[in-house]
Formats: C-alpha cells, sequence, structure tokens
C-alpha cells in the first residue's frame, strides 16, 4: 500500500519547508487559532467582563453609601451610648476598668522602643493598666534590649512584663493567645492590641474604651491608622492610596451598615469576653485578626470603627516587604474564605443580608474579584487580544468601567491624585502578587501558611540619609553595586517582555492604540523587576 504523505492532511496553502521554523510555527497557530485560542480567549473576555462588573457594581455601592455617611450617618458617638470617664476623686481610679495592653515583638530592633513608649504613656490609671511585652525575638541581644527597656519603664512606677515563649507557634496569634493566659489576665475586661511600629496618642483609650463600656454588645473598637513614613518614598505614597481607601470607605461604611468589618490586626481594643466566646486566638490562617473578627461577628457581636481616632504607624519601605505583607494579606483571606464559608451560610444567629455582606462583599468581591482581575484581564487577556484581532473587547470593559473604579478609589487620598496614574500601573503589578498568593489561600498549596514579618526600619532611614549627606563616601556606591543583583525580580521582568511585545505588535498592525498603555504598563513592571519602585520623590 502506498505511503500516504503529511503534506496530504495539510491545505497546500499551508505547506511550508520543514526547514523553516518560523513557518512551522506559524502554521501551528492558524491551525489551533480558530477552533481553540479564539474560543478560550472570548469565554476569558467574558469572564473578566463579569468579574468587572462585580468590582464596578461594589465600588459604586461604596461610593453611594460612604456619601450618605458622610451626610446623613450620626458620628459613633451618637449611634451608640458614649460618655467620657471622668475622673473622680472620692472613687480614684476605680470607675475605670483594667485595660491589657499586648504589644507582639519579633526582633523589632528598630521600633521596639516606639510601641513601649506609647502604651507606657497612655492617659490611662496606672493601677489599671497592664502592659505586656509578647518578644518572640529570636535574637539574643534584641530580646536583652526588649527586656531592658521593659525593666527601665517598670522602675518608673509603670506595670509592664516582658513575656517569652519557648518557640513561635502559632506566630503572632499564639504569641496573644498566650499572653491571655496568664493569670493577672482575668482582672482585665479589655485589651488593647499593639504593633511594635504603633505609636497610639495618649488619650487613645479614653476615647475608644467608653463605647466598649456603655454598649454591652460591641465587641471590637478600631482606630485608623496614620502613616508616618508616607512621604519617605515613591512606593509607601502608592501604599498609602490603596489603604486610605480602605480605612476612609471600606471600614466606614461595614461599620455604619453592618457593625462589621475586618480587624486590622493592630490599632484595636476588643473586650476579652468576646475573644473567648469567638473560641480564642487561632493560626490556621496568616490572618488571625479578621478569623477572628469574623467568629466574633457571627455570634452576633459588633464592631465600631472610629475614623478620627487615628494612630500612627510605619508602612514597609522595601519592595521586598511589601511583597511578604501583601502575600500575607491576600493568601490569609482566601484561605479563610475557603475555611468558613460554609460555617457563616449555616449560621443562624446572623441576618441575611450580614451573610451576603460578608460572603459576597467582603470576602469574594474585594478579597478575590479585586485581585484576579486586575491581573487577569489588564496584563493577560487584554494584550492576548491584540495578537488575536478576532476577539474584540468592547471599549466600556477596557475604559470606562476601569475608569470609574479608578477614580471611585481615590477618593480616600486627594493629596496624591498627581500620582494616580501611575498608581494604577502600579496595582497592576501588584496584583500578580496578590492573584497569585489567593489562589495559593484557596487552593491551600505551598505557601499558604507562610508567615514572614514585615521589616520594620523606624527612624533608620531617616537617619542614614542624614549621614549620608553629612559624610558622602563610597560606601554608598559599594552597598548599591552589592544589592543590584538581590533586587532584581524575574516575574515582573518576565511580564515586562510579555507585555513589551505585545504593544509592539499592536503598535504595528493594531487599531485600538493599547500600546501606549501597554509601554507603560512594560515601564512599570520592568521597574518593579529591577527594584527600584522604591525612587525618593
Amino acid at each position: 500500500m502506498a505511503q500516504i504523505s503529511p503534506k496530504l492532511l495539510i491545505p497546500e496553502s499551508f505547506q511550508v519547508s520543514r526547514d523553516d521554523i518560523t513557518g512551522q510555527l506559524g502554521l501551528i497557530w492558524e491551525l489551533i487559532k480558530t477552533p481553540l485560542i479564539v474560543p478560550l480567549l472570548n469565554l476569558g473576555v467574558y469572564v473578566c467582563l463579569a468579574m468587572s462588573l462585580m468590582l464596578f457594581m461594589e465600588r459604586v455601592y461604596m461610593g453611594i453609601v460612604i456619601i450618605l455617611v458622610k451626610l446623613f450617618w450620626k458620628k459613633p458617638q451618637k449611634r451608640y451610648k458614649y460618655e467620657p470617664i471622668q475622673d473622680d476623686e472620692e472613687l480614684g481610679s476605680s470607675n475605670f476598668p483594667v485595660v491589657l495592653v499586648q504589644i507582639p515583638m519579633f526582633n523589632e530592633k528598630e521600633v521596639y522602643k516606639i510601641s513601649i513608649g506609647a502604651a507606657c504613656g497612655l492617659s490611662w490609671p496606672a493601677d489599671r493598666l497592664v502592659i505586656q511585652v509578647l518578644d518572640d525575638s529570636t535574637d539574643p541581644a534584641i530580646k536583652l534590649l526588649v527586656e531592658q527597656e521593659c525593666q527601665r519603664w517598670a522602675s518608673k512606677g509603670i506595670n509592664v512584663t516582658y513575656q517569652i515563649r519557648e518557640n513561635r507557634t502559632g506566630y503572632k496569634a499564639g504569641a496573644l493567645k498566650e499572653g491571655l493566659k496568664r493569670s493577672y489576665v482575668k482582672h482585665c475586661e479589655y485589651v488593647a492590641i499593639i504593633d511594635a511600629d504603633f505609636r497610639p496618642d495618649p488619650d487613645f483609650l479614653r476615647r475608644s474604651i467608653p463605647f466598649l463600656v456603655h454598649n454591652p454588645d460591641i465587641a471590637l473598637v478600631q482606630a485608623r491608622w496614620r502613616f508616618v513614613n508616607a512621604d519617605e518614598c515613591l512606593l509607601t505614597r502608592m501604599q498609602e492610596m490603596s489603604l486610605d481607601y480602605h480605612f476612609t470607605v471600606e471600614q466606614e461604611v461595614g461599620s455604619a451598615t453592618h457593625a462589621f468589618f475586618g480587624f486590622n490586626g493592630t490599632a484595636g481594643i476588643w473586650r476579652i469576653a468576646a475573644i473567648n466566646e469567638a473560641g480564642g486566638w487561632k493560626d490556621r490562617t496568616t490572618v488571625e485578626d479578621m478569623d477572628l473578627a469574623v467568629r466574633a461577628s457571627l455570634r452576633g457581636w459588633k464592631f465600631v470603627y472610629l475614623g478620627d481616632l487615628q494612630v500612627k504607624s510605619e508602612l514597609p519601605s522595601t519592595f521586598k516587604a511589601f511583597r511578604f505583607q501583601q502575600h500575607r494579606w491576600s493568601c490569609g483571606p482566601a484561605n479563610l474564605f475557603r475555611k468558613m464559608a460554609w460555617e457563616i451560610i449555616q449560621n443562624k444567629k446572623v441576618k441575611f443580608w450580614k451573610k451576603v455582606y460578608v460572603i459576597y462583599s467582603f470576602f469574594f468581591v474585594r478579597k478575590i474579584i479585586a485581585h484576579m482581575v486586575t491581573f487577569s484581564f489588564y496584563c493577560v487577556v487584554l494584550p492576548l487580544t491584540i495578537l488575536v484581532p478576532e476577539v474584540k473587547v468592547p471599549i466600556w470593559g477596557a475604559v470606562y468601567i476601569p475608569s470609574v473604579i479608578t477614580i471611585l478609589n481615590s477618593v480616600g487620598t486627594p493629596r496624591s491624585i498627581h500620582l494616580l496614574f501611575y498608581w494604577i500601573l502600579f496595582e497592576n503589578v501588584m496584583s500578580l502578587h496578590r492573584t497569585k498568593a489567593t489562589l495559593i489561600g484557596l487552593l491551600e498549596a505551598g505557601r499558604a501558611n507562610e508567615w514572614v514579618v514585615t521589616e520594620k526600619l523606624g527612624d533608620a532611614v531617616k537617619k542614614a540619609a542624614e549621614a549620608a549627606k553629612s559624610k558622602p563616601n563610597a560606601k554608598g556606591l559599594r552597598r548599591f553595586r552589592f544589592k543590584i543583583t538581590d533586587r532584581l525580580n524575574t516575574l515582573e521582568l518576565g511580564f515586562a517582555a510579555f507585555l513589551f511585545l505585545c504593544g509592539c505588535y499592536d503598535f504595528v498592525h493594531g487599531k485600538n492604540n493599547y500600546f501606549v498603555y501597554l509601554f507603560l504598563q512594560t515601564i512599570t513592571f520592568f521597574i518593579t523587576g529591577i527594584g527600584y519602585v522604591g525612587t525618593i520623590i
């Protein structure tokens, strides 16, 4: 039987020389594009448009509610019973409840004095205040410094105790849980949690504790974070823009409408009875603060957010530290959603609309959809449609909806409006890591329980900058050269190359002028890829 030539299976117009590798690849592309690539890419466009609409409606809803809250809602002091706790000469300090202040630490050499000093400076009767420094440090020298600082304040009459553990089991959640087991804690009604880089003002407790004292159904009072190093560099300004929306809109709306929001892990005061009723601290995810908040909410407890009560804190000023933080903040909520979704649905103590808010708005849209649509649509699907002109993206999905979402996201930081466009590009880059972390959390994959403590620099950056100005020398140059290889981020550089190629193709063959966006996004991926996102501004 005559042997059938393979060429008979391929249309003559597609036949090319076997030595022509480019032609062979083009042939394969043409063969699979219509039956496989186009349908898959169309599906990707439809899914991304659906997610964009979900995020768009969520942002519009939040925008409408926050306007109503600002115009018509009563302040927390009027929505709840509120009466300042007064000093009484006859009663002494007995009308003040006993408050525990917990300060978890881990090798916090640069900032340990900040939080300990701020806690010891709180204007609360000394005999009604217990300060607990929970030190999980692994560096003996740092542990000694922290212990000496505690002893220094104790010698001044402050009730501050230094606590250590044999191991770091449970990380921060384990330290907080272990601290609550101490015998003297049974006399405390409330616990304020202050991370090592946070510095509350002296009136912090006097402005927050009355909500808990006069409203027995309130479990948590959360203060707003204010960033002392927001102007340090471009990276910190970008973080400020993202977090200001969270505090100005998301926390405010959750507090005003459902008396629920995610505890931010610090700068908050809990009713200890609520913690115990909710099952205490758990280390099953890397967001032990959000875990406790959801469990307490499912038992009927209410939360209050005080936007005018601000606590100074520090933002990560290195891209490496910021990436680790964002991994934890993205992976943890997704993993918690996986673990608690069914429990929330089955709960009978919470109203139906609060369940919808927690499952759909709080978790699904904000913690999952928001990350995935940003990366998949603007960094993958949209660039690929340039290579496959048969697939169309409607202008409302590619331009109008993203523009509205961006404008709504920017309301929290009006002073940085001139950085808005770069902030969009930077958020698209970070969505790559957030999407990866979200998928790891949902699938409970390898890094689901990774906990890397965010590096805090305190005043070290300011001191280093002042020293560099006063004594310029060659050391800075040698340090720069040494670190340049450590700065490289291959994932960002890979996407920079991909987007650059798509942009070049659109510049030559495209009709939508997407190359303008793609080239700008390429530059942003490249800047982060070589580790220079923290350029001083």
